[in-house]
C-alpha cells in the first residue's frame, strides 16, 4: 500500500463527526445530550401504526420502485401544494431517498465537476461540506455572524465567479436559527438568474418556524426550473431514523438527482415510505401544535442558558439555540463542550466544526431543545449549578 494515505485527500480531515464524539461523552459521563438533534419521544402514533401495519401487511418489504412508491410521491406532490402553492407531477418532478442527507449528497454528486464552486452559508451542517468535497467541487463560504446571522447579499454577489455552479441554501437555517425573509430570497433568486446559477434548498425545518414564514425559493420567477428543494420526515413528525426525504425539481434536475441517487442506496424505507404519506396528510392542527410545542421549549431553554449566564441568539426557526460562551469567561468552543459533560453533565455541539471561518464561530455552542421537558430542566439546573446561580 506504500505510503499512500488510506482516506481519499478530498475527505481529509473529516474523520469521526462530531455528533458521534459528543455522544459517546454523552454516555460515558451519564450526561443530559442537549448535543445531536433528534427527539427523545417518537412522533404520532397512529404514523407508528401505519409503519407496522404496512410491514405486516407486506407493503414495502421488498424493493420499493427506484423514485419511491407513489403513495408517497403524491402526499409530497400534495403537501407542497398545500402549503406553498407549488404545483409537481408526482410522477417526474418528486424523488424519494434516505432521509434529506442522501438527497445533498445525490444532488450534489449529480450536478458539479471538478473545478465547479458552490457557494454555501456558514456555519454549514457539516454533511455539505463532505459531500461538496466528494464530488471534487470546491466551497465557498459566506459567513453568517452574530448577532443576526443574517446573509450579506452584497457579499453574496462578490462571491459569484466563473465557476460558480450552484448555491447551497439551508432555511430554516441549522445551526443559527435564521429564518431567510421574501426580501432575501428575492434577492439571492435575482443573482441565481443573472448569473445561471442551480440552487439546491435544504428545507428540513419548513415547518419549525417560530417566527416569520417559511418560503420556499422554488415559489420565486425563474427559480423552479433551477432549483432543486429538499425536506424529509425526520425533523417534522419525530421520527429521525425512519431517514426518508425527498427532492421536487424540475424532470430534467429530478432525472440528473435519480441517477446518482440510484447508485447510492437504489431504495430505502419501504414501508416508511407509506406511513409517511399518511403523516404529510395530517391535519393543520398537528404541524401548529408541533410548532407550538418546540417554541414554548425554545423559550424554556432560552431562559435557563440566559439565566446560566450564556448569551443567547433566539432562533427565528428550526429546534437549535446558538450561544455565546464569552459571557462566562470562555473563548474556546470546541475545549468548552469537551469538558462539560465532566464538569456539569450536560453535553453540547460546538459550533466552530461547521466553519471554515472558524474565529467567526469560535466561542458558538450549540444546544438542542427536541428533548422532553424534565430532560431540558435537568440540563438547565446542572448548567445553573456550574455557575453557581
Amino acid at each position: 500500500m506504500g505510503t499512500r494515505p488510506l482516506l481519499n485527500r478530498r475527505l481529509t480531515g473529516m474523520g469521526t463527526t462530531i455528533f458521534v464524539e459528543m455522544s459517546a461523552l454523552a454516555v460515558a459521563t451519564g450526561s443530559v445530550n442537549l448535543g445531536q438533534g433528534f427527539p427523545d419521544t417518537d412522533g404520532p402514533a397512529s404514523i407508528a401504526q401505519a409503519a407496522a401495519d404496512a410491514v405486516l401487511a407486506g407493503k414495502g418489504n421488498q424493493y420499493p420502485p427506484g423514485p419511491g412508491v407513489p403513495e408517497l410521491r403524491s402526499a409530497i406532490a400534495e403537501h407542497q401544494q398545500r402549503f406553498y402553492g407549488l404545483t409537481y407531477d408526482p410522477d417526474t418532478e418528486v424523488l424519494v431517498t434516505a432521509g434529506a442527507t442522501e438527497a445533498l449528497a445525490a444532488a450534489l454528486l449529480a450536478l458539479l465537476e471538478p473545478g465547479d464552486e458552490v457557494i454555501a452559508f456558514e456555519p454549514f451542517y457539516d454533511s455539505y461540506a463532505a459531500c461538496i468535497a466528494m464530488a471534487g467541487a470546491t466551497r465557498v463560504p459566506l459567513t453568517l455572524r452574530a448577532p443576526g446571522f443574517r446573509p450579506d447579499l452584497d457579499e453574496l454577489r462578490a462571491l459569484i465567479t466563473p465557476r460558480t455552479r450552484l448555491l447551497l441554501l439551508n432555511t430554516p437555517h441549522n445551526p443559527t436559527g435564521t429564518v431567510l425573509t421574501p426580501e432575501e430570497l428575492a434577492a439571492i433568486a435575482e443573482l441565481a438568474v443573472e448569473h445561471d446559477l442551480l440552487v439546491i434548498t435544504d428545507e428540513v425545518y419548513e415547518h419549525l418556524v417560530f417566527s416569520g414564514t417559511h418560503h420556499p425559493l422554488a415559489a420565486l420567477p425563474g427559480m423552479r426550473e433551477r432549483t432543486v428543494s429538499i425536506s424529509s420526515a425526520g425533523k417534522t413528525f419525530s421520527f429521525t431514523g425512519w431517514k426518508v426525504g425527498w427532492v421536487t425539481s424540475s424532470p430534467e434536475l429530478v432525472a440528473a438527482v435519480r441517477t446518482a441517487k440510484q447508485y447510492l442506496t437504489f431504495v430505502s424505507a419501504g414501508p416508511f415510505q407509506y406511513a409517511v404519506a399518511e403523516a404529510l396528510r395530517l391535519p393543520d392542527s398537528y404541524f401548529e401544535d408541533f410548532r407550538a410545542d418546540l417554541t414554548r421549549k425554545r423559550d424554556l431553554l432560552s431562559a435557563g442558558l440566559t439565566a446560566a449566564g450564556f448569551r443567547v441568539f433566539e432562533p427565528q426557526g428550526t429546534y437549535f439555540i446558538t450561544t455565546d460562551i464569552t459571557p462566562l469567561g470562555e473563548k474556546d468552543g470546541l475545549e468548552f463542550c469537551r469538558s462539560l459533560p465532566e464538569r456539569c453533565g450536560v453535553v453540547a455541539i460546538p459550533n466552530v466544526v461547521f466553519y471554515d471561518n472558524t474565529e467567526a464561530g469560535r466561542s458558538h455552542v450549540r444546544f438542542t431543545f427536541c428533548k422532553r421537558d424534565a430532560v431540558l430542566e435537568e440540563a438547565i439546573e446542572r448548567l445553573a449549578r456550574r455557575q453557581g446561580r
